[in-house]
């Protein structure tokens, strides 16, 4: 029967390392561990944990439950760049945050890193197997940090970028709420109308005859319509839906939809910073992380979250590779705003492209502020007067005809 072994090895390079190995014996736990080319330090046995591991390892995909939402992974992505920028071994951190994650599957899924790193494996491709929490950016830049000896520092940048992500959609989600809100009234409010309110006096314009005002007429065929072909159009709204999902799915459908985003008017600016904020923050951090270049790029074009900025970024990688600046393949790409292209050339000739790209981020994160505030003041008064004109509308549609027959009664 195999038992657990704790270890503190000394690697050629000249660091520590320390680990879990399952062995016969002693003896053959230390020859197992040397064969790896590491000088053993200290090693101790951990009977009590073999059954443990077996148990956790069988029963990982049974636990896995629940959900973890962006505020839940920057969190640990914090703690675990706090904690191992405090000098803990990657697997104490490991178990640290597994232990104070408020997320059950975030918990979980530490405790299965932490299986994986104590047989050796790094942190990034543990953390590879869950691929819907932990992206390609994420574990490829965590990697790239192991590689370099800067892994706290380069979890720091990652739990920065992913806080700021996290307030930005937190940002967005208040803005938009109260034009929501306002949005679905308005639309309750004209459906109740049309449908409940004047059905009810069809009967009474009826009476009146055919010489009725022409906005009481288009009421009544408004009305007509909606309530006769109700089904009908719920039905057009579903296969519209289903249909601008579908398409949007392609690769040219996402083109032109994200295209369309980009340039839509109020809206298309405030878009166009959010996507570049999001493509120069997620540069910033894999070339400060030590991701070489050419993969920076397209990874950063995959996480900006438009499809033009994909396509222009793996123009720009092509480009990079054959000998071109990055700011000038940037420049000749077409989506990349002249402030960001400055600013990457500013960082090539001083060698600090990392700080020039957060400085863009920072920049474009005021500006999309600024933006998402004037677009909501411009929204809502909007939606109020919309809503206002109908029920007038409808108001007077009612009170014409009423008006009228008054008269010819006098």
């Amino acid at each position: 029967m195999a038992t657990t072994f704790s270890y503190v090895a000394l690697e050629a390079s000249g660091k520590k390392k320390t680990g879990y190995i399952d062995a016969s014996s002693r003896e053959a736990a230390e020859a197992a561990i040397t064969a790896e080319g590491r000088f053993v330090l200290e090693l101790k046995e951990q009977a009590a944990r073999a059954g443990n591991v077996a148990n956790k390892s069988h029963g990982g995909e049974a636990k896995r439950k629940g959900k973890a939402s962006r505020s839940d992974i920057a969190l640990f992505s914090r703690r675990m760049a706090d904690l191992s920028e405090a000098g803990l071994p990657l697997d104490r951190v490991l178990q640290v945050v597994a232990e104070q994650s408020e997320s059950a599957m975030l918990a979980d899924v530490a405790e299965h890193a932490l299986e994986e790193v104590r047989t050796g494996k790094p942190v990034s491709e543990a953390l590879q197997a869950y691929p819907k929490l932990f992206p390609e950016v994420y574990t490829q830049t965590l990697r790239a940090g192991e590689s370099s000896g800067q892994f706290p520092e380069v979890a720091g940048r990652l739990a920065e970028f992913q806080e700021k992500e996290v307030a930005r959609r937190s940002q967005i989600v208040s803005a938009l709420i109260y034009p929501a809100i306002l949005t679905a009234t308005a639309v309750f409010v004209i459906i109740f109308l049309l449908t409940f309110v004047v059905p009810r006096l069809s009967g009474i314009f009826k009476d009146l005859g055919n010489d009725l005002p022409f906005t009481t007429k288009l009421l009544l065929m408004m009305t007509s319509f909606l309530t006769d072909n109700g089904l009908m159009i719920i039905i057009s709204i579903g296969v519209i839906i289903f249909g601008y999902k579908a398409y949007t799915r392609t690769d040219r459908g996402a083109l032109v939809r994200d295209s369309f985003f980009l340039r839509a008017p109020v809206l298309g600016p405030v878009v166009r910073k959010s996507t570049v904020s999001r493509f120069a923050r997620v540069l910033g951090t894999l070339v400060y992380g030590g991701v070489p270049i050419l993969e920076a790029i397209e990874l950063s074009g995959l996480a900006a979250g438009n499809r033009l900025f994909r396509v222009s970024a793996e123009q720009v990688k092509n480009e990079v590779r054959e000998g071109r600046s990055i700011h000038e393949s940037m420049r000749d790409a077409g989506a990349f705003p002249p402030v960001l292209t400055h600013m990457v050339a500013i960082g090539e000739e001083t060698g600090d492209l990392p700080k020039m790209l957060n400085r863009v981020s920072d920049s474009m994160d005021f500006e999309v502020d600024n933006g998402m505030r004037r677009l909501t003041a411009m929204v809502e008064p909007l939606i109020v007067l919309g809503m206002g004109v109908f029920v007038g509308f409808v108001v007077i549609s009612v009170l014409l005809p009423i008006f009228a027959a008054q008269d010819l009664v006098k």
